[in-house]
Protein backbone atom coordinates (compact mmCIF):
# COMPACT_ATOMS: atom_id res chain seq x y z
CA UNK A 1 0.00 0.00 0.00
CA UNK A 2 0.99 3.49 -0.44
CA UNK A 3 2.60 5.58 2.31
CA UNK A 4 4.11 8.44 3.23
CA UNK A 5 7.13 7.05 4.84
CA UNK A 6 8.42 3.83 5.21
CA UNK A 7 7.20 2.36 8.46
CA UNK A 8 9.37 -0.98 9.16
CA UNK A 9 7.87 -3.77 9.85
CA UNK A 10 10.00 -3.77 13.20
CA UNK A 11 8.59 -0.59 14.08
CA UNK A 12 4.94 -1.88 13.27
CA UNK A 13 5.46 -4.83 15.42
CA UNK A 14 6.56 -3.16 18.43
CA UNK A 15 4.27 -0.33 18.49
CA UNK A 16 1.27 -2.73 18.20
CA UNK A 17 2.39 -5.24 20.71
CA UNK A 18 2.33 -2.27 22.85
CA UNK A 19 -1.42 -1.46 21.65
CA UNK A 20 -2.29 -5.18 22.37
CA UNK A 21 -0.74 -5.16 26.06
CA UNK A 22 -2.92 -1.81 27.09
CA UNK A 23 -5.58 -2.12 24.85
CA UNK A 24 -8.79 -2.06 27.25
CA UNK A 25 -12.61 -1.50 26.85
CA UNK A 26 -14.15 -3.18 23.91
CA UNK A 27 -14.88 -0.70 20.50
CA UNK A 28 -12.75 1.75 23.05
CA UNK A 29 -10.19 0.56 21.65
CA UNK A 30 -10.27 2.12 18.14
CA UNK A 31 -10.19 5.04 19.56
CA UNK A 32 -6.95 4.63 21.41
CA UNK A 33 -5.28 2.86 18.28
CA UNK A 34 -6.03 5.93 16.69
CA UNK A 35 -4.65 8.43 18.94
CA UNK A 36 -1.46 6.72 18.85
CA UNK A 37 -1.33 5.64 15.15
CA UNK A 38 -2.68 9.36 13.63
CA UNK A 39 -1.72 11.35 16.45
CA UNK A 40 1.29 10.50 17.97
CA UNK A 41 2.97 8.27 15.44
CA UNK A 42 1.59 10.41 12.50
CA UNK A 43 1.85 7.05 10.51
CA UNK A 44 -2.07 7.59 8.73
CA UNK A 45 -4.13 10.85 8.19
CA UNK A 46 -7.22 10.41 10.21
CA UNK A 47 -9.27 9.90 7.01
CA UNK A 48 -7.61 6.62 5.69
CA UNK A 49 -7.92 5.26 9.35
CA UNK A 50 -11.81 5.95 9.55
CA UNK A 51 -12.02 4.25 6.17
CA UNK A 52 -10.19 1.24 8.19
CA UNK A 53 -13.32 1.63 10.54
CA UNK A 54 -15.21 1.44 7.87
CA UNK A 55 -14.01 -2.09 6.71
CA UNK A 56 -13.72 -3.38 10.18
CA UNK A 57 -17.34 -3.17 10.72
CA UNK A 58 -18.80 -4.66 7.59
CA UNK A 59 -16.78 -7.60 7.79
CA UNK A 60 -16.48 -10.82 9.95
CA UNK A 61 -14.36 -10.96 13.01
CA UNK A 62 -13.01 -8.81 15.56
CA UNK A 63 -13.29 -4.82 14.89
CA UNK A 64 -10.25 -4.24 17.04
CA UNK A 65 -8.15 -6.91 15.52
CA UNK A 66 -9.36 -6.03 11.92
CA UNK A 67 -8.17 -2.55 12.82
CA UNK A 68 -5.27 -2.81 13.63
CA UNK A 69 -4.80 -5.57 10.67
CA UNK A 70 -5.92 -2.64 8.25
CA UNK A 71 -3.01 -0.31 9.35
CA UNK A 72 -0.13 -2.66 8.66
CA UNK A 73 -1.64 -3.36 5.39
CA UNK A 74 -2.21 0.06 4.27
CA UNK A 75 1.30 0.36 5.77
CA UNK A 76 3.40 -2.45 4.33
CA UNK A 77 0.82 -4.34 2.15
CA UNK A 78 0.19 -8.14 3.35
CA UNK A 79 3.72 -8.91 5.09
CA UNK A 80 2.62 -5.51 7.74
CA UNK A 81 -1.18 -6.97 7.61
CA UNK A 82 0.13 -10.31 9.28
CA UNK A 83 2.40 -8.33 11.52
CA UNK A 84 0.13 -5.96 13.11
CA UNK A 85 -2.02 -8.92 13.62
CA UNK A 86 0.46 -11.09 15.42
CA UNK A 87 1.98 -8.42 17.57
CA UNK A 88 -2.02 -6.84 18.30
CA UNK A 89 -2.82 -10.55 19.38
CA UNK A 90 0.30 -11.68 20.93
CA UNK A 91 0.18 -10.18 24.86
CA UNK A 92 -3.34 -11.58 25.49
CA UNK A 93 -2.76 -14.80 23.58
CA UNK A 94 0.26 -15.39 26.01
CA UNK A 95 -1.61 -13.92 29.03
CA UNK A 96 -4.57 -16.32 28.64
CA UNK A 97 -2.28 -19.02 28.14
CA UNK A 98 -0.85 -18.50 31.68
CA UNK A 99 -4.52 -17.82 33.41
CA UNK A 100 -5.66 -20.81 31.68
CA UNK A 101 -2.64 -23.09 33.26
CA UNK A 102 -3.70 -21.35 36.47
CA UNK A 103 -7.51 -21.89 36.33
CA UNK A 104 -6.99 -25.61 35.51
CA UNK A 105 -4.94 -26.06 39.00
CA UNK A 106 -6.57 -23.54 41.36
CA UNK A 107 -10.53 -23.94 40.27
CA UNK A 108 -11.23 -26.70 42.27
CA UNK A 109 -10.16 -24.99 45.94
CA UNK A 110 -13.54 -24.29 46.90
CA UNK A 111 -12.75 -20.25 47.34
CA UNK A 112 -11.25 -20.00 43.94
CA UNK A 113 -14.45 -21.76 43.22
CA UNK A 114 -16.67 -19.70 45.01
CA UNK A 115 -14.73 -16.56 43.18
CA UNK A 116 -15.34 -17.51 39.79
CA UNK A 117 -19.25 -18.78 40.65
CA UNK A 118 -19.96 -15.00 41.95
CA UNK A 119 -18.23 -13.68 38.83
CA UNK A 120 -20.47 -15.59 36.66
CA UNK A 121 -23.10 -13.09 37.27
CA UNK A 122 -21.12 -9.82 36.42
CA UNK A 123 -20.54 -11.69 32.86
CA UNK A 124 -24.09 -12.17 32.42
CA UNK A 125 -24.44 -8.73 33.41
CA UNK A 126 -21.66 -8.10 30.42
CA UNK A 127 -24.26 -9.87 27.95
CA UNK A 128 -27.31 -8.49 28.96
CA UNK A 129 -25.30 -5.11 28.63
CA UNK A 130 -24.63 -6.67 25.26
CA UNK A 131 -28.31 -7.27 24.15
CA UNK A 132 -28.92 -3.96 25.38
CA UNK A 133 -26.02 -2.21 23.32
CA UNK A 134 -26.92 -4.32 20.38
CA UNK A 135 -30.45 -3.54 20.50
CA UNK A 136 -30.53 0.02 21.05
CA UNK A 137 -27.97 -0.07 17.73
CA UNK A 138 -29.65 -2.86 15.26
CA UNK A 139 -33.02 -2.73 16.57
CA UNK A 140 -35.08 0.36 15.38
CA UNK A 141 -37.86 -0.60 13.46
CA UNK A 142 -40.64 -3.31 13.74
CA UNK A 143 -39.09 -5.40 10.78
CA UNK A 144 -35.79 -5.27 12.66
CA UNK A 145 -37.49 -6.57 16.46
CA UNK A 146 -39.07 -9.20 14.02
CA UNK A 147 -35.81 -10.60 12.90
CA UNK A 148 -34.64 -10.44 15.92
CA UNK A 149 -37.34 -12.43 17.59
CA UNK A 150 -37.54 -15.04 14.87
CA UNK A 151 -33.76 -15.87 15.53
CA UNK A 152 -34.49 -16.00 19.55
CA UNK A 153 -37.51 -18.41 18.93
CA UNK A 154 -34.93 -20.62 16.70
CA UNK A 155 -32.46 -20.87 18.84
CA UNK A 156 -35.13 -21.77 22.21
CA UNK A 157 -36.25 -24.84 19.71
CA UNK A 158 -32.55 -25.67 18.92
CA UNK A 159 -32.04 -24.74 15.70
CA UNK A 160 -28.21 -24.26 14.63
CA UNK A 161 -27.02 -20.61 14.93
CA UNK A 162 -25.56 -20.59 11.50
CA UNK A 163 -29.14 -21.57 10.00
CA UNK A 164 -30.56 -18.86 11.62
CA UNK A 165 -27.57 -16.07 10.65
CA UNK A 166 -28.38 -17.18 7.20
CA UNK A 167 -31.82 -17.11 7.01
CA UNK A 168 -32.09 -13.44 8.77
CA UNK A 169 -29.67 -12.58 6.05
CA UNK A 170 -32.32 -13.36 3.31
CA UNK A 171 -35.11 -11.81 5.50
CA UNK A 172 -33.12 -9.02 5.11
CA UNK A 173 -32.74 -8.74 1.80
CA UNK A 174 -36.51 -10.09 1.12
CA UNK A 175 -37.99 -7.36 3.93
CA UNK A 176 -36.02 -4.12 3.86
CA UNK A 177 -36.29 -2.21 0.85
CA UNK A 178 -34.21 0.47 1.37
CA UNK A 179 -30.18 0.23 3.04
CA UNK A 180 -28.01 2.65 4.77
CA UNK A 181 -25.07 3.07 2.02
CA UNK A 182 -21.75 3.78 4.08
CA UNK A 183 -20.90 6.67 2.86
CA UNK A 184 -17.29 7.17 0.92
CA UNK A 185 -14.35 8.15 3.04
CA UNK A 186 -11.35 9.95 1.38
CA UNK A 187 -8.49 8.44 1.28
CA UNK A 188 -9.22 5.21 0.43
CA UNK A 189 -6.19 2.93 0.06
CA UNK A 190 -5.52 1.19 -3.40
CA UNK A 191 -3.88 -2.42 -3.69
CA UNK A 192 -0.11 -2.51 -5.02
CA UNK A 193 -0.33 -6.56 -3.99
CA UNK A 194 -1.27 -8.96 -6.23
CA UNK A 195 -4.17 -12.16 -6.13
CA UNK A 196 -1.26 -14.44 -6.21
CA UNK A 197 0.05 -12.83 -2.57
CA UNK A 198 -3.71 -13.63 -1.63
CA UNK A 199 -3.77 -17.15 -2.97
CA UNK A 200 -0.74 -18.06 -1.47
CA UNK A 201 -1.89 -16.99 2.44
CA UNK A 202 -5.02 -18.69 1.47
CA UNK A 203 -3.40 -22.29 0.07
CA UNK A 204 -1.31 -21.72 2.83
CA UNK A 205 -4.34 -21.56 5.81
CA UNK A 206 -6.14 -24.46 3.74
CA UNK A 207 -2.81 -26.77 3.89
CA UNK A 208 -2.33 -26.33 6.95
CA UNK A 209 -5.79 -27.69 7.95
CA UNK A 210 -5.98 -30.11 5.46
CA UNK A 211 -2.62 -31.69 7.27
CA UNK A 212 -4.09 -31.29 10.51
CA UNK A 213 -7.18 -32.95 9.22
CA UNK A 214 -4.74 -36.48 8.66
CA UNK A 215 -2.53 -35.55 11.79
CA UNK A 216 -4.88 -35.10 14.68
CA UNK A 217 -8.64 -35.03 13.91
CA UNK A 218 -9.55 -33.85 17.56
CA UNK A 219 -7.62 -30.72 16.87
CA UNK A 220 -9.13 -29.94 13.19
CA UNK A 221 -12.68 -30.30 14.83
CA UNK A 222 -11.74 -27.58 17.24
CA UNK A 223 -9.93 -25.54 14.35
CA UNK A 224 -13.12 -26.27 12.32
CA UNK A 225 -16.04 -24.74 15.43
CA UNK A 226 -13.78 -21.99 15.77
CA UNK A 227 -13.74 -20.80 12.24
CA UNK A 228 -17.12 -21.40 11.81
CA UNK A 229 -17.43 -19.13 15.06
CA UNK A 230 -15.52 -16.56 13.23
CA UNK A 231 -16.87 -16.63 9.97
CA UNK A 232 -20.35 -15.44 11.16
CA UNK A 233 -19.00 -13.16 13.85
CA UNK A 234 -20.54 -9.95 11.90
CA UNK A 235 -20.72 -6.96 14.50
CA UNK A 236 -17.86 -7.46 16.89
CA UNK A 237 -16.27 -10.19 19.25
CA UNK A 238 -19.56 -10.66 21.42
CA UNK A 239 -21.71 -11.47 18.55
CA UNK A 240 -18.89 -13.94 18.64
CA UNK A 241 -19.91 -15.73 22.09
CA UNK A 242 -23.56 -17.26 21.25
CA UNK A 243 -21.98 -18.93 18.68
CA UNK A 244 -19.22 -19.99 20.38
CA UNK A 245 -21.22 -20.90 22.97
CA UNK A 246 -23.35 -23.07 20.86
CA UNK A 247 -20.51 -25.06 19.42
CA UNK A 248 -18.35 -25.52 22.57
CA UNK A 249 -21.24 -26.40 24.85
CA UNK A 250 -23.89 -27.29 23.23
CA UNK A 251 -23.02 -29.13 20.25
CA UNK A 252 -19.69 -30.87 21.17
CA UNK A 253 -19.85 -30.40 25.42
CA UNK A 254 -16.10 -29.62 25.70
CA UNK A 255 -17.09 -27.20 28.29
CA UNK A 256 -19.71 -27.14 30.17
CA UNK A 257 -21.74 -23.83 30.68
CA UNK A 258 -20.30 -22.45 33.91
CA UNK A 259 -16.88 -23.66 32.85
CA UNK A 260 -17.42 -20.78 29.48
CA UNK A 261 -18.57 -18.16 31.29
CA UNK A 262 -15.26 -18.41 33.41
CA UNK A 263 -13.50 -18.64 30.34
CA UNK A 264 -15.41 -15.34 29.26
CA UNK A 265 -14.76 -13.71 32.57
CA UNK A 266 -10.95 -14.07 31.88
CA UNK A 267 -11.46 -13.04 28.58
CA UNK A 268 -12.74 -9.75 29.72
CA UNK A 269 -9.47 -9.28 32.20
CA UNK A 270 -6.95 -9.71 29.36
CA UNK A 271 -6.61 -7.01 26.82
CA UNK A 272 -8.30 -7.47 23.38
CA UNK A 273 -10.98 -8.54 21.67
CA UNK A 274 -13.28 -10.60 23.89
CA UNK A 275 -13.01 -13.70 21.12
CA UNK A 276 -9.41 -14.42 23.18
CA UNK A 277 -11.96 -16.72 25.21
CA UNK A 278 -11.30 -19.20 22.20
CA UNK A 279 -7.59 -19.48 23.78
CA UNK A 280 -8.97 -20.62 27.19
CA UNK A 281 -11.12 -22.96 25.50
CA UNK A 282 -8.52 -24.67 23.38
CA UNK A 283 -6.36 -24.65 26.22
CA UNK A 284 -8.81 -26.60 28.17
CA UNK A 285 -9.28 -28.91 25.00
CA UNK A 286 -6.14 -30.23 24.42
CA UNK A 287 -3.38 -27.58 26.18
CA UNK A 288 -0.97 -25.45 23.95
CA UNK A 289 -1.82 -27.04 21.12
CA UNK A 290 -5.44 -26.62 21.33
CA UNK A 291 -4.83 -23.21 22.22
CA UNK A 292 -2.78 -22.40 19.59
CA UNK A 293 -5.43 -23.75 16.81
CA UNK A 294 -8.18 -22.49 18.48
CA UNK A 295 -6.43 -18.23 18.52
CA UNK A 296 -5.21 -18.63 14.66
CA UNK A 297 -8.84 -20.19 13.69
CA UNK A 298 -10.56 -17.75 14.97
CA UNK A 299 -8.40 -15.08 14.10
CA UNK A 300 -6.83 -16.05 10.56
CA UNK A 301 -10.05 -16.09 8.27
CA UNK A 302 -11.32 -12.95 9.06
CA UNK A 303 -7.78 -11.72 8.29
CA UNK A 304 -7.85 -13.16 4.64
CA UNK A 305 -11.31 -11.39 4.23
CA UNK A 306 -10.19 -8.21 5.17
CA UNK A 307 -7.05 -8.57 2.83
CA UNK A 308 -8.64 -10.09 0.12
CA UNK A 309 -11.93 -7.28 0.49
CA UNK A 310 -10.12 -3.84 1.11
CA UNK A 311 -9.23 -3.43 -2.44
CA UNK A 312 -12.62 -3.49 -3.76
CA UNK A 313 -14.48 -2.69 -0.63
CA UNK A 314 -15.98 0.16 -2.30
CA UNK A 315 -18.06 -2.12 -4.71
CA UNK A 316 -19.21 -4.10 -1.66
CA UNK A 317 -20.45 -1.02 0.85
CA UNK A 318 -22.58 0.06 -1.61
CA UNK A 319 -24.15 -2.68 -2.62
CA UNK A 320 -27.66 -2.91 -1.72
CA UNK A 321 -28.31 -6.54 -1.43
CA UNK A 322 -24.62 -6.87 0.45
CA UNK A 323 -26.10 -4.23 3.12
CA UNK A 324 -29.63 -5.48 3.60
CA UNK A 325 -27.99 -9.03 4.21
CA UNK A 326 -25.97 -7.70 6.86
CA UNK A 327 -28.58 -5.45 8.65
CA UNK A 328 -30.78 -8.85 8.34
CA UNK A 329 -27.60 -10.67 9.97
CA UNK A 330 -26.92 -7.74 12.81
CA UNK A 331 -30.50 -8.38 13.99
CA UNK A 332 -30.26 -11.95 14.26
CA UNK A 333 -27.36 -11.18 16.91
CA UNK A 334 -29.54 -9.52 19.41
CA UNK A 335 -31.72 -12.26 19.45
CA UNK A 336 -28.62 -15.05 19.44
CA UNK A 337 -27.44 -12.77 22.43
CA UNK A 338 -30.59 -13.04 24.48
CA UNK A 339 -30.69 -16.34 23.88
CA UNK A 340 -27.06 -16.52 25.62
CA UNK A 341 -28.24 -14.51 28.39
CA UNK A 342 -31.18 -16.71 28.87
CA UNK A 343 -28.69 -19.55 28.34
CA UNK A 344 -26.35 -18.54 30.79
CA UNK A 345 -28.69 -17.44 33.58
CA UNK A 346 -30.53 -20.68 33.56
CA UNK A 347 -27.22 -22.30 34.88
CA UNK A 348 -26.31 -20.15 37.67
CA UNK A 349 -27.12 -20.86 40.90
CA UNK A 350 -28.43 -17.50 42.36
CA UNK A 351 -28.72 -16.44 45.76
CA UNK A 352 -29.25 -12.63 46.97
CA UNK A 353 -25.24 -12.07 46.59
CA UNK A 354 -25.01 -12.78 43.36
CA UNK A 355 -28.57 -10.68 42.47
CA UNK A 356 -27.11 -7.84 43.87
CA UNK A 357 -23.25 -8.43 41.94
CA UNK A 358 -25.35 -9.03 38.58
CA UNK A 359 -27.68 -5.56 39.04
CA UNK A 360 -25.03 -3.35 40.22
CA UNK A 361 -22.26 -4.53 37.15
CA UNK A 362 -25.31 -4.05 34.73
CA UNK A 363 -26.07 -0.53 36.45
CA UNK A 364 -22.13 0.29 36.32
CA UNK A 365 -22.19 -0.43 32.55
CA UNK A 366 -24.77 1.71 31.78
CA UNK A 367 -22.93 4.51 33.60
CA UNK A 368 -20.21 3.79 30.83
CA UNK A 369 -17.44 2.52 33.60
CA UNK A 370 -14.95 0.46 32.44
CA UNK A 371 -15.63 -3.31 31.73
CA UNK A 372 -11.90 -4.42 33.50
CA UNK A 373 -12.62 -2.21 36.38
CA UNK A 374 -15.78 -3.58 37.17
CA UNK A 375 -14.60 -7.26 37.08
CA UNK A 376 -11.74 -6.57 39.22
CA UNK A 377 -14.00 -4.20 41.98
CA UNK A 378 -16.32 -7.63 41.56
CA UNK A 379 -13.16 -10.22 41.87
CA UNK A 380 -12.17 -8.48 44.77
CA UNK A 381 -15.90 -8.02 46.52
CA UNK A 382 -16.15 -11.93 45.89
CA UNK A 383 -12.87 -12.69 47.26
CA UNK A 384 -13.74 -10.72 50.49
CA UNK A 385 -16.66 -12.63 50.92
CA UNK A 386 -15.22 -16.24 49.94
CA UNK A 387 -12.67 -15.49 52.95
CA UNK A 388 -14.40 -13.54 55.36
Amino acid sequence: MNAPRKISLSQLFLEFLKLGATGFGALAIIDYIQREICEKKKWLDIETFNYGIVVSQMIPGSPTTQVASYVGLHLRGIAGAIVSFIAYNLPSFALMILLSYLYQRVHTIPQVASIFSGLQAIILAIVLYAVFNFGKNFIKTTQELVISLIALVWLLLEIHPIIAIIFSGVLGLLVFKRSSVVPSVSGTPHSNYGYKSILLLFLALSSGFVLLFFVNRKLFELGASMLRVDLLAFGGGYAAIPIMFHEVVSRHQWLNAETFLNGIALGQVTPGPVIITSTFIGYLHSGFPGALIATISIYSPSLLILITAVPYFDRLKNNPYFNRAVRGMLCAFVGLLAWLALSLGLKIHWDWFKIVLAGASFIALLLKLEMVWIIIAGAIIITLSAFF
